[in-house]
């Protein structure tokens, strides 16, 4: 049985025509100023639901196109005025019961294997490896300079010590 999340509100469907809209005659009554009075319809189809806007001021969204009719899908987003709305099935949202611990397969990796699939949790991004030949001429020359410098220095003070 689908279900329509509504500002967090759930709503089985059940009937096979539903309407949806500010109005206290509506089948889903939605207290938002940007919803129409009757804003919109949904008419069960086999296993789903065709969505139908009823001519809203404001406007009704699937996936964020905007549709005036339409057949729903499960976890499609609807957005009527600016209230969103999710259609799911009634099996979403974790009703499926957990698997016996029998069958589930686990495989263990070999020792000090290299799993591909998993990333540093880092936020850094990992630098790669480079061999560029001017950057390492750039910093081997910096370093040149950076000890000429050094011994010039020493070179000065030298010259200028008091002597004892």
């Amino acid at each position: 049985m689908p279900k329509l999340i509504i500002s967090g509100v759930t709503h089985e469907l059940v009937d096979e025509a539903i309407t949806i809209g500010r109005g206290a005659d509506n089948t889903i009554v939605v207290n938002d100023p940007s919803i129409s009075t009757h804003h919109a319809q949904l008419l069960l189809e086999g296993d789903t639901y065709r969505l139908k806007d009823l001519d809203s001021t404001n406007g009704t969204r699937v996936n964020g196109k905007p549709v005036t009719e339409t057949v729903l899908r499960f976890d499609d987003r609807i957005r009527f005025g600016a209230a969103e709305a999710r259609y799911e099935s009634s099996e979403v949202g974790g009703s499926k019961p957990l698997p016996k611990p029998e069958e589930i397969k686990a495989q263990f990796a070999e020792a000090g294997a290299e799993l591909p699939h998993l990333t540093s949790g880092s936020p850094f991004r990992r630098q790669q490896e480079q061999n560029d030949p001017v950057r390492t001429g750039i910093i081997i020359g910096l370093g040149i300079v950076l000890l000429v410098f050094l011994a010039s220095m020493v070179a000065m003070l030298m010259m200028h010590a008091p002597s004892l």
